[in-house]
């Protein structure tokens, strides 16, 4: 059977970079390589037929000889046929994209480093919640956070006082074995060390050897003006212990803010929901407002206002973030409360005022009723 175009095996084109082509690679070996297609020989063929085309395309003189002459070039005396491949070492092209490949499906770490790689310590979240007060002054809040911190009897080495790491026997330090498998080397982790390239023969007796003890910590942690719901606070270093003196790992703090009573938040703006009487909506009026700084504003109230008006208060709204930047604005609104609880002097006034009325005083009410009247007619029994 004749072999497919290199080209075509990676998916790009004669004129692909020396990027572009390390690029397809790796896309296509991730999809094809055995470990994620198990029994399935179809995979595994093209996957050697993956590494074939490449090992020939991204070498300059190779990839020069093939767009001349095709695999012609590399059949006869000095070259392999058919899968056997050219008589290159397929290895170095899977060596390219290693750390990409088994970092994710083989638990591998990226870099060298063998003896000196050490295990980073995790990540740890912390929810707050903060009120919305908090959020428009800042402030620093004290929390307690649970989690593993350096040994100090032994530094974070793992070993007894005295004594120290030394390299793993399986490994020689590398933190990385290696195994055939046809004309492929396969790493993988160290099983012996996990990867850490150093082994503890006198554990210290304080952290049995991991280098780190469990321990709550106290933690001063600054809230800036101006948050916003869902804002994450990054504390570098403040995370996990890493295994055996490995880089601690960091502390993300996520905000929510609680709801407000009177506010509510849109970015930068606040709006306030604010009762008038019927005769201060009706006759005009001033009316004092909060402010969520803990001050108060005056906005007047014009004759004949309707619930739902809003009046803008510039610059009363949230700070932007860390104070910098203009002001939000406050938004009140009006809503108009109907009387209850009225005496029946209270109701013959009403009734009295009613009875005075017109259709000028209630051109809402008016202007409805004879739109329903142009629509539907008169209603008939």
């Amino acid at each position: 059977m004749s072999k497919r175009d290199f080209y075509e095996v990676l998916g790009v084109t004669r004129r692909a970079t020396a990027d572009e082509l390390k690029a397809a690679y790796r896309k296509k070996a991730k999809e094809l390589h055995p470990d994620r297609n198990p029994g399935d020989e179809k995979a595994d063929q093209r996957f050697k037929e993956l590494n074939e085309a490449y090992d020939v395309l991204k070498d300059d003189q190779r990839r020069a000889l093939y767009d001349q002459h095709g695999h012609e070039a590399f059949e006869g005396p000095q070259g392999g046929r058919g899968g056997q491949g050219f008589g290159f070492d397929f290895s170095t092209s899977f060596t390219d994209v290693f750390d990409d490949l088994f970092g994710e499906f083989m638990g591998g770490r990226r870099g060298g480093g063998g003896g000196n790689r050490a295990s980073r310590g995790a990540d740890l979240r912390y929810n707050m919640e903060i009120s919305l007060e908090d959020a428009f002054a800042g402030k620093t809040a004290t929390i307690r956070v649970p989690g593993s911190v350096t040994c100090e009897p032994c530094s974070g080495t793992g070993a007894e006082a005295g004594s120290k790491p030394q390299a793993c026997p399986t490994c020689s330090g590398v933190g990385k074995v290696r195994a055939q498998q046809g004309f492929f080397t396969i790493e993988r982790t160290c099983p012996t060390c996990q990867g850490l390239g150093r082994v503890v023969k006198n554990p210290c007796k304080s952290c049995n050897g991991a280098g780190r003890v469990q321990r709550e910590r106290t933690l001063n942690v600054n809230i800036p003006q101006g948050v916003e719901d869902g804002t994450r606070i990054r504390l570098a270093g403040e995370g996990e212990a890493g295994l055996r003196g490995g880089p601690k790992g960091d502390l993300y703090i996520f905000l929510s803010i609680s709801p407000h009573s009177l506010f509510k938040r849109d970015g930068g703006d606040l709006y306030c929901r604010v009762p008038v009487s019927f005769v201060s909506a009706a006759l005009g009026g001033q009316v004092e407002v909060p402010t969520l700084g803990g001050g108060r504003a005056r906005i007047t109230i014009p004759e004949g206002t309707q619930s739902g008006k809003q009046f803008r208060l510039r610059a009363k709204g949230m700070p932007g973030l860390r104070g910098q930047g203009a002001m939000g604005d406050l938004f009140v609104e009006v809503a108009v409360e109907t009387p209850v609880n009225l005496t029946k002097k209270q109701q013959d006034l009403l009734r009295e005022f009613d009875k005075a009325g017109t259709s000028q005083n209630s051109p809402e009410t008016t202007s409805f009723f004879a739109k329903v009247k142009e629509i539907f007619g008169s209603s008939k029994e």
